[in-house]
C-alpha cells in the first residue's frame, strides 16, 4: 500500500483548515456594509409597567435600528439614496457636492456615507437639533448649516435648495422626502427581517413618521405592494403611524382633528412639518399622536430598563402601549421601530436635570495608605 509521510499529510491537513478558516470569516470590507439586520428585543416588561396584561398574549417587540453602524434607521436611508444614485450616474465622487436637508439623522448616515466614498457633504438642519448631532457631523467631516426652528424642516429645505444654486452645477440633493430609494430599501430590507424574525406572527406595526420611508416600505413589503412586485404576506396587518401632538399633520389629512397648540416639538427624528411626497398614507390605518412630555417620560422607562433609545423611540413605544392597551389587542403580535441610539441626545432638555447631577459630582478621597493631600483634599484622610 501506497503510505504519504506523516509531514506531507499534516501540510494537506493545514492547508484544508485553512480554507475551511477563510471560508468562515465574516468581515466587512466598508462601513456601510455593516447596515441592517438589527435585532428584535421583547418589550413585555415596559407594557407591564404600564398596566398591560401580557398573560393574555399581547406582545410588543422593537426593531433596534439603534445597533447600525451609525446608530440609527437612517443608515439605511443613506446607503440607498447613495447607492442609487450612483447607479444612475447622477452622482460622482470627488465631483459631486451633496446637499441635503435633515433634522439629524439622516445628515448622520450621508455624511458618514460621503466620507466613504469621497463626496463633499453638506447638510442644512434646523437650530433645534441637538449639538450631539451638530457634533458628529463636523466629526465625519460634513459641513452644517443651521436654519431657524420656526420653520422646521422646510426652512432647511430652502436653504438646500438656496446652496445648491450657488454650486454652479456640481451640487446634487437627494431629496430624501421624495425620492424612491427610500421606501424601497426598507421593502427590500427591514420589511423581510421584520417579517423573517417575527415568523410572521407581526399583527400590528408601529413606526415613527420623519421622511415616511420607513412606515411605507416596510408595510408595502408586508401588505402588499402590486406596483411594486410585492405579493401580499399579510394584508391585514395594521399600520400605526406616530406623529407629535404638538403638528399632527398627518391626523389631519387622515380626516382627524388636531390636539392642542400646533407648533414646536421636542421629538427629534419625527414631525418635520410636512408631509412627505413618499409617504403613503393609505397605507396608515392609524396616527397616534404622542406630546413631548409623554415622549420623554416613556424614553426615561427605557433608559431605565437598560435600552438608551432617543426620544422619538419614547414616543413610539408610548404609542405602542396605547394600542396594547385596547381589548381588541388581546393576543396580537405588535413590533415598533426603535429608530436611535440615546447618546446622541444628551442636551436635550429632557436630560438637563441628569447633566446638571453629573456636573456636580465631586471626586471622593482615598482609602489608606493613600495620602489624599496630593489629590487636592486638605488632610491625609480627605
Amino acid at each position: 500500500m501506497f503510505k504519504l509521510p506523516i509531514s506531507s499529510i499534516s501540510r494537506s491537513v493545514s492547508r484544508s483548515l485553512s480554507r475551511v478558516q477563510k471560508r468562515s470569516l465574516n468581515i466587512a470590507s466598508r462601513p456601510s456594509d455593516l447596515i441592517g439586520n438589527t435585532p428584535l428585543i421583547d418589550l413585555g416588561g415596559i407594557l407591564e409597567k404600564h398596566g398591560v396584561d401580557v398573560s393574555k398574549g399581547t406582545r410588543l417587540v422593537g426593531k433596534l435600528e439603534s445597533l447600525g453602524p451609525c446608530s440609527s434607521v437612517k443608515d439605511r436611508l443613506g446607503r440607498s439614496l447613495i447607492d442609487e444614485a450612483e447607479k444612475e450616474g447622477l452622482i460622482t465622487p470627488g465631483k459631486t457636492v451633496l446637499v441635503e436637508p435633515t433634522s439629524g439623522n439622516t445628515g448622520i448616515a450621508l455624511a458618514f456615507i460621503a466620507r466613504e466614498r469621497g463626496y463633499r457633504c453638506i447638510l442644512t438642519m434646523p437650530e433645534s437639533m441637538s449639538v450631539e448631532r451638530r457634533i458628529m457631523l463636523l466629526s465625519l467631516g460634513a459641513e452644517v448649516v443651521l436654519t431657524p426652528k420656526e420653520k422646521a424642516v422646510p426652512g432647511a429645505l430652502a436653504k438646500a435648495h438656496e446652496i445648491i444654486e450657488g454650486l454652479n452645477g456640481d451640487g446634487y440633493m437627494l431629496q430624501q422626502f421624495e425620492n424612491p430609494a427610500n421606501p424601497k430599501i426598507h421593502r427590500e430590507t427591514t420589511g423581510p427581517e421584520i417579517w423573517r424574525d417575527t415568523d410572521g406572527l407581526i399583527d400590528i406595526l408601529v413606526s415613527g413618521t420623519g421622511t415616511g420611508g420607513t412606515v411605507t416600505g416596510i408595510s408595502q413589503y408586508i401588505k402588499g405592494s402590486q406596483e411594486h412586485g410585492c405579493d401580499p404576506l399579510k394584508p391585514e396587518m395594521k399600520t400605526v403611524a406616530v406623529e407629535p401632538m404638538e403638528q399632527m399633520l398627518l391626523t389631519e389629512a387622515k380626516g382627524g382633528e388636531k390636539i392642542g397648540t400646533q407648533g414646536p416639538h421636542r421629538i427629534q427624528g419625527m414631525g418635520p412639518g410636512l408631509i412627505p411626497k413618499v409617504l403613503d398614507l393609505d397605507l396608515i390605518d392609524e396616527v397616534v399622536a404622542i406630546h413631548s412630555d409623554e415622549a420623554t417620560e416613556i424614553t426615561h422607562d427605557l433608559w431605565m430598563s437598560g435600552l438608551p433609545v432617543g426620544i422619538s423611540s419614547g414616543a413610539i413605544v408610548a404609542a405602542s402601549i396605547k394600542v396594547c392597551k385596547r381589548p381588541e389587542s388581546e393576543g396580537k403580535f405588535v413590533c415598533c421601530v426603535i429608530p436611535s441610539f440615546g447618546e446622541r441626545y444628551f442636551t436635550h432638555p429632557m436630560f438637563q436635570e441628569i447633566k446638571e447631577k453629573a456636573e456636580s459630582l465631586t471626586k471622593q478621597p482615598l482609602p489608606e495608605p493613600f495620602d489624599n493631600t496630593e489629590f487636592g483634599f486638605a488632610t491625609p484622610r480627605g
